[in-house]
């Protein structure tokens, strides 16, 4: 639907609020490419440099990812998150895997003391997911479902405050991953992630966390991949 305002402050946020929205929703995945700025201004109905003002917003604000040549990515789904993408870049690998494995070993504590039977069907079908990404052979489809299955565990464990921050740091964690893992996936390098759901199952707290904390370290410091 076409945007109106008579001013153009007023308009520029407007279609900020507008591409922001795509993006938190979630219609716009992290790391997809966004439609082009012809695209957006039909649909919007706004000019050009409206539009372009809105996307060098969202770039500003680590949202977006402008690629000269090839397009405009998500890059977060928060600014916060946008944030943390730009700090954590050029971090050490290793302590990226040491907060991953404490947040990660908190959260699996949490869940199975606070698991919901829907939690557990969701994890059954992540876990199952993961295990037929990695049959597959493709080794982004693994990223993806890896990092879904290990932010349901965190979803699990009922904290908000802490669902917040793994969210925010997920996109950091997922392009150390991305990179420990490479373009192929090797016989050595799966992690068997049924002990930890089971421990969330049945409410064994004690295992859970020992199984998130004990992720081996990958060629490159990432846990989990190798």
């Amino acid at each position: 639907m076409p945007l109106n305002s008579p001013r153009r402050s007023c308009l520029v946020d407007q279609v900020i609020a507008e591409l922001r929205g795509q993006i938190t929703s979630g219609e716009w995945a992290v790391g997809s490419r966004i439609p082009t700025e012809p695209e957006l201004v039909e649909q919007l109905g706004v000019a050009r440099n409206t539009v372009r003002e809105a996307v060098r917003a969202l770039a500003h604000n680590g949202l977006l990812d402008i690629r000269q040549g090839s397009g405009t990515y998500v890059a977060a789904t928060s600014e916060l998150a946008g944030v943390m993408n730009r700090r954590f870049a050029d971090a050490d690998p290793l302590h990226v895997a040491e907060l991953r494995s404490a947040l990660e070993a908190s959260a699996a504590r949490l869940a199975a003391r606070r698991r919901t039977e829907q939690d557990l069907v969701q994890l059954a079908a992540l876990l199952e997911r993961r295990e037929e990404a990695w049959r597959s052979g493709d080794a982004e489809r693994f990223v993806e479902a890896d990092a879904t299955l290990h932010a349901a565990v965190v979803s699990a464990a009922h904290n908000e405050v802490m669902s917040e921050v793994y969210a925010d740091l997920g996109g950091v964690m997922r392009e150390f991953l991305r990179a420990d893992v490479g373009t192929a996936l090797r016989p050595e390098g799966l992690v068997d992630h049924g002990r930890l759901v089971a421990a969330i199952e049945e409410g064994d707290e004690e295992t859970a966390g020992a199984e998130a904390s004990a992720y081996p370290f990958g060629c490159r410091g990432v846990a989990g991949a190798c």
